[in-house]
């Protein structure tokens, strides 16, 4: 493929994203419209901004190079966001009706509104969605590396300019619009691709084969492993601050749970695609030298370059959509939660669009940096999620479904995730010839287990919240009055 044609292909395409955002952005908001869309979107753009961020990195690059080392493993990654995605239907839509910006809102509503488990809760909702950034920006660069040999540096830089732009132009608003017209795009350049494959590899048939050689020749995996990958990623969806947004920016909670049940069932058979690709791939080429690259590999390589072309840029659109969706994730946070922190007061209602494409700004060149320093996009998502988002998703679970849950489980519960997921890291470094990945695949699971019991436990020992939640809710609804008024 002719790496110069390419890019002029993507540049346009970015170009023409930027252009609807703009349309989109032509008449004056509010803080409300800016960063939720008004609170009014309505189920056909919440489906299809939440396909769209559910079709990010981990399922293009890192599911099909997943694919391509352990063949329909590659599957687990949209089995486990499919579950994560029902599982919040049934149990999250309805807190839509209590009018939350962010998720440290709701957790803290949970336990007497308590301003600690707030603050704690929104500096982990930052970093989360700064690392979520991180893996798009990660994960699109090396797209653009791999088919126009340009610098890398120069790659993650037009990626994080591509989705950056048009969200700080026209706030969620133009987020949810250009992810329902990506979703599409991106749909039809993984079908497209799963088709051809299936053709290379000789029909089902041959897929079988391929991954019966693969299995004779790869070094087995531990169960456990594989399982901690359909976790992860479930716990991912679970506890990641831009699929709350999508329900607290729903026009109503019955759409919300419909959005999010097409959306889960539509993954679910979306989790084939990229295994087939990776299969594909394997059988071709065996001898890649980064899985990472199996995607973009089949679109340059195996298909027609009219087609070739389409399919790649399905790949960044899957790419630059979820980084949309956590980058105005990331800014709520910043807006609702820890300016507040920081200054013990919200920014006045006349400030909060200036400050929040001021902030998103930020947020992207801090998670461009994150994204220089590494490579490895699955275990960068794993480790950013045990470490960050595996409290949050016991928090809101334990949370909405005990009662007896309070403000000092909660920090234990947030706290101990963390220092699970860092003892993992630490003995990976210390040990690595006893690396407890190697048996767990990652820390989702002891941080799972450790975040649960020590929430538990620390709850029965301590006294109940001062207030209940029928109370916290309502003083966080006068909390954010200001914030909420038109601007001027």
């Amino acid at each position: 493929m002719n790496s110069e044609l390419f890019l002029a292909c993507f540049l346009l395409y970015v170009v023409g994203v930027i252009g609807f955002g703009w349309w989109l952005s032509r008449r004056r908001q509010t803080g409300e419209e800016f960063l939720l869309g008004g609170r009014a979107v309505p189920l056909f753009l919440t489906l299809g901004t939440t396909i769209a961020t559910m079709v990010g990195t981990g399922s293009s690059m890192g599911a099909v190079g997943k694919a391509y080392t352990h063949g329909w493993a590659g599957a687990l990654y949209g089995i486990g966001g499919a579950a994560g995605i029902l599982i919040a239907a049934w149990l999250f839509a309805p807190v839509r009706k209590y009018r939350f910006v962010t998720m440290a809102e709701e957790i803290s509503s949970y336990v007497g509104a308590n301003r600690s488990v707030a603050n704690l809760v929104a500096v982990f909702t930052y970093l989360s969605s700064v690392g979520w950034l991180g893996a798009h920006i990660l994960g699109g660069g090396k797209y653009l590396v791999y088919v126009t040999g340009i610098d890398p540096l120069l790659a993650k830089s037009l990626i994080a300019c591509g989705f950056s732009i048009y969200a700080v132009i026209g706030g969620y608003r133009a987020v949810i619009w250009t992810d329902t017209l990506q979703a599409i795009v991106l749909f039809a350049g993984f079908t497209l691709t799963a088709w051809f494959s299936l053709q290379f590899a000789g029909g089902w048939e041959g897929l079988s084969k391929a991954q019966q050689s693969l299995s004779s020749t790869a070094s087995p995996v531990p169960i456990l492993s594989l399982f901690s990958i359909a976790i992860v990623i479930a716990v991912g969806v679970l506890g990641t601050p831009s699929f709350r947004q999508r329900i607290y920016s729903g026009d109503s909670t019955t759409a919300v749970r419909k959005a999010f049940a097409i959306s889960g069932l539509l993954y679910l058979a979306f989790s084939l695609l990229p295994a087939i690709i990776g299969l594909t791939a394997c059988n071709t080429n065996p001898e890649l030298s980064d899985p990472d690259q199996a995607f973009p590999w089949m679109a340059t390589q195996l298909l027609p370059v009219a087609i070739g072309i389409i399919v790649l840029i399905a790949g960044l659109s899957a790419t630059m959509s979820s980084a949309s969706s956590d980058a105005v994730s990331g800014v709520t946070t910043v807006i609702r939660d820890l300016h507040q922190l920081a200054f013990k007061r919200l920014p006045p209602p006349e400030k909060v669009v200036r400050c929040s494409r001021v902030s998103l700004t930020a947020t992207t060149l801090l998670a461009l940096g994150m994204a220089l320093i590494s490579d490895q996009i699955i275990s960068y998502i794993a480790s950013m999620i045990s470490f960050f988002i595996t409290g949050m998703c016991v928090a809101g679970i334990l949370g909405r479904t005990w009662d007896r849950y309070n403000a000092p489980g909660a920090v234990a519960s947030l706290i101990g995730a963390s220092a699970t997921a860092g003892a993992f890291q630490l003995n990976a470094f210390l040990s690595p010839d006893n690396n407890w990945n190697d048996i767990w695949g990652n820390p989702v699971i002891p941080s799972l287990v450790v975040a649960t019991l020590l929430g538990v436990v620390v709850s029965l020992l301590t006294p109940d919240d001062p207030c209940s939640h029928e109370e916290a809710v309502a003083r966080l609804a006068k909390e954010r009055e200001g914030m909420e008024n038109p601007a001027d």
